[in-house]
């Protein structure tokens, strides 16, 4: 079961697969897989966002009443 992390913790691990890219640790032949996780992340990150920009601009009408 995959375990489920707070928005910190994904935008923390995804700087850390970004940084992998850079480190020593590198390797071309892993890149590849590498890339399409951090895409992902990139990607559940972004819906996230979304997600929360949507309740923000609800409770904010909600106010304006």
């Amino acid at each position: 079961m995959a375990e489920k992390l707070s928005l910190n913790q994904k935008i923390a691990k995804l700087d850390t697969e970004v940084e992998w890219f850079y480190s020593d640790d590198f390797k071309l032949e892993d890149a590849t897989d590498r890339y399409k996780a951090a895409v992902k992340l990139a990607k559940e990150i972004e819906n996230d966002l979304n997600s929360l920009k949507n309740e923000i601009e609800v409770l904010t009408e909600d106010f304006s009443k």
